[in-house]
């Protein structure tokens, strides 16, 4: 095992191969207070990649409904479980976050899965994980919509469960690609080093000339995003639709979504970011958007801002010790990240620049074109008296 530096957990840690890092990293912030589980990222991503026989399975993108929902189920529940078994009592941060680029959240004094494989799988494990079951991957809407009741009472809400900050009863949706990761598990797994990150883009692909479905990739990854395909005997997964990606378009699942969730650009290490960039705006510099379980050690590149109304523990568990932070700059938005929230969406080609003046916010691609300008407020319009819809 080589030692790799992995700034979300604040430490080094140890990952199978040497640090290494591509030319630049492809990145998304999803912002959850927007979503409202349309499935239209699920469904333009299903019907533009998975559509063949032998992928009715595959959800590449998809939206599950937390805490009970998941694809497959409960994957994020049971290695978690996992990891507490291999790791008793001890899976905790130190410290607390701050403006130390090395360790902005703090620090994780627990173990990751790779470092912890060797306390519950046999020594010729590299990554602790687990193979979901066939019936686990078989629905992929399940528990939506289901929220957490009043607590010991069966099948009861909370009647005083709508007050902020915090609602008693509650649930959100969390909309789910591959993460294509620094540390990819999948790739670490991989015996057949059929799985690369390419150095243009950071986009974790599977070559299926090397690929034999051996399904290690399946077992290692812990966000359960490759996937088998019987009828070719091979593993798939999201690709990032780098076709569009190279023409400096957003993907799939970002061109189709509603409610305007999702930023897509490129996230820079903490070292090198720049204000300019609105991935490195939202992740280093406001930091309200935030790794999905930072603590499994694999450095995901797609940035969650967390919802409002969550117990803190929940998404403490989920995002790490950032949140709080993060929801409080959210709440009450500087101008300028008011700008870059304005700007998911917006257009159809990647931003990697962007800058906020007092009326609006405007992006530009990597050739400093400009490709979108947002209002920063609307203009509001009253109807003349006479034109009222009234009687």
């Amino acid at each position: 095992m080589a030692k790799v530096h992995n700034w979300q957990i604040g430490r080094e840690m140890n990952y199978p191969y040497t640090q290494a890092f591509p030319r630049r990293q492809f990145a998304f912030v999803f912002n959850i207070n927007r979503c409202i589980a349309c499935q239209s990222c699920t469904m333009a991503c299903k019907s533009t990649w998975t559509f063949s026989k032998g992928q009715e399975h595959m959800w590449w993108a998809n939206v599950e409904t937390k805490p009970y929902g998941g694809y497959p189920q409960f994957w994020d529940a049971k290695i978690l479980n996992l990891l507490e078994n291999a790791n008793p009592g001890n899976q905790q941060w130190s410290g607390k976050p701050s403006t130390d680029k090395k360790k902005p959240y703090g620090q994780f004094d627990g173990k990751t899965i790779f470092e912890a494989q060797n306390m519950l799988t046999p020594d010729s494990a590299r990554v602790l994980g687990y193979l979901p079951t066939d019936e686990e991957w078989n629905l992929p809407n399940i528990y939506e919509d289901n929220p957490v009741g009043k607590k010991g009472v069966r099948n009861e809400l909370d009647k005083e469960g709508t007050e902020l900050p915090v609602h008693k009863t509650w649930f959100f949706y969390l909309a789910r690609i591959c993460n294509h990761c620094s540390y990819p598990a999948c790739l670490a797994a991989c015996p057949r080093k059929a799985i690369y990150k390419r150095p243009e883009d950071g986009i974790v692909l599977i070559d299926q000339n090397r690929c034999r479905g051996y399904q290690e990739c399946m077992k290692a990854c812990p966000y359960k995003k490759p996937m088998y395909r019987a009828t070719t005997g091979v593993s798939e997964k999201c690709i990032a639709c780098y076709p569009r990606v190279e023409e400096n378009t957003v993907t799939r699942c970002i061109a189709a979504c509603v409610g305007k969730i999702r930023l897509q650009g490129w996230v820079s290490p903490p070292e090198k970011a720049r204000r300019d960039n609105p991935i490195d705006f939202l992740v280093h510099f406001e930091k309200v958007a935030l790794p999905l379980y930072p603590q499994f050690g694999t450095e995901p590149n797609v940035y969650y801002i967390p919802p409002r109304w969550v117990p803190r523990a929940y998404l403490k568990q989920m995002f790490g010790p950032g949140v709080e932070r993060a929801i409080a700059r959210y709440k009450k938005p500087s101008r300028a990240l008011l700008g870059v929230l304005m700007l998911a969406g917006s257009c159809r080609e990647i931003i990697s620049r962007y800058e906020v003046t007092a009326q609006e916010a405007i992006g530009y691609d990597a050739d400093g074109k400009e490709v979108t300008r947002v209002p920063l407020e609307e203009e509001v319009i009253v109807r003349p008296e006479k034109h009222l819809n009234t009687t």
